[in-house]
């Protein structure tokens, strides 16, 4: 009789599945950020979340749940119902490299639904307006001179942004003072407010900073210059050719989501980052949108996969303690 009743029970979620999800949505989705307003994953997740909206003509809410390097909110998002109301954007700290940072992370990235790469997110190191340094090897003298005393914020332990400092660190052995924030937007807002002294900072909240006069770009990890801050060295130029770093931002669904869910997600984002308003919109930030080979579930499941396995190596490398 328990079989019997299992089995009549796994048929009717079978059957009111399709139904759910050719009725997808019929109510507004909730977007979780997992950093605080006003960094990259923010940004870029309200410039496609306004576009997602009207291809399906539901509301869909951004709310930022930070905390813990992104984790917080990625374990929410990884909780949720599978049911497509919930997403999370998440970024390469908080869904690559994350589990080899938290020994206790309650989720594990590779095992989550992908819906879609955003874009990528080039790096930038920056340092306030005022700092006495004009570019990286007199910042570095002054560091190396200065151990520990040159503050630095990234967007918390475990983030892109502490990842990027890191492996700074490891490239260049210049040891500052680093102040994890709960989020970029917060480290963002000190170091224009000549509150800290430098910062490694993501495209989309470094360029339009650096390209208003408020802060100054030492470097873009990069092999060359980022064309909408020209005036920033690439990593080779500033001396530092190794230190080439590229994060990036995605959205993510609860394991389980129905795969007829999953498509109208991954249209939709396919439609925000194939108009060419939204694609300037990204570029202008600095970032690179999502390539035609790069966009869709199994293409962001290949790259999460192959992230994982190499932040790994790298956290080891760096000397990164799991915490």
């Amino acid at each position: 009789m328990k079989r019997l009743l299992a089995a009549l029970a796994a048929l009717f979620l079978g059957l009111a599945q399709p139904a759910a999800a050719q009725d997808f949505p019929n109510r507004p989705i909730n977007m979780l950020v997992v950093f605080a307003p006003g960094g990259a994953t923010d940004v870029l997740a309200r410039i496609v979340a306004d576009h997602m909206m009207k291809t399906l003509n539901q509301r869909v809410t951004v709310e930022n749940v930070s905390g813990a390097g992104g984790t917080i909110g990625g374990a929410r998002g990884a909780q949720a119902a599978p049911d497509g109301y919930t997403l999370t954007v998440g970024s390469l700290g908080s869904h690559s490299a994350a589990p080899s940072i938290y020994r206790s992370i309650q989720y594990d990235p590779r095992e989550l639904q992908p819906i879609g790469l955003i874009a990528g997110t080039p790096l930038f190191f920056v340092v306030r307006n005022g700092f006495p340094a004009q570019n990286m090897q007199e910042f570095l003298a002054r560091v190396r001179a200065n151990p520990g005393q040159v503050s630095n914020a990234n967007a918390g332990i475990g983030s892109t942004n502490h990842l990027a400092c890191s492996l700074f660190t490891h490239l260049t052995g210049a040891r500052m003072n680093e102040i994890p924030y709960r989020g970029e937007g917060p480290a963002l807002n000190d170091i224009v407010a000549q509150q800290v002294d430098s910062a490694c900072l993501l495209a989309p909240a470094a360029v339009p900073q650096i390209q208003a006069g408020t802060m100054r770009g030492l470097l873009t990890g990069a092999t060359t210059r980022n064309p909408n801050a020209p005036g920033v060295p690439s990593a080779p130029e500033a001396g530092v050719p190794d230190y080439i770093f590229q994060g990036w931002n995605a959205i993510f669904a609860p394991r389980g989501t129905p795969a007829p869910v999953v498509q109208k997600l991954d249209e939709a984002l396919r439609a925000a980052l194939n108009d060419p308003a939204i694609r300037k919109r990204i570029e202008d930030l600095g970032s690179i949108p999502a390539a035609a080979d790069q966009m869709g579930p199994e293409a962001l499941s290949r790259l999460v996969r192959a992230e994982v396995d190499r932040w790994a190596i790298v956290v080891r490398a760096a000397g990164i303690q799991p915490q």
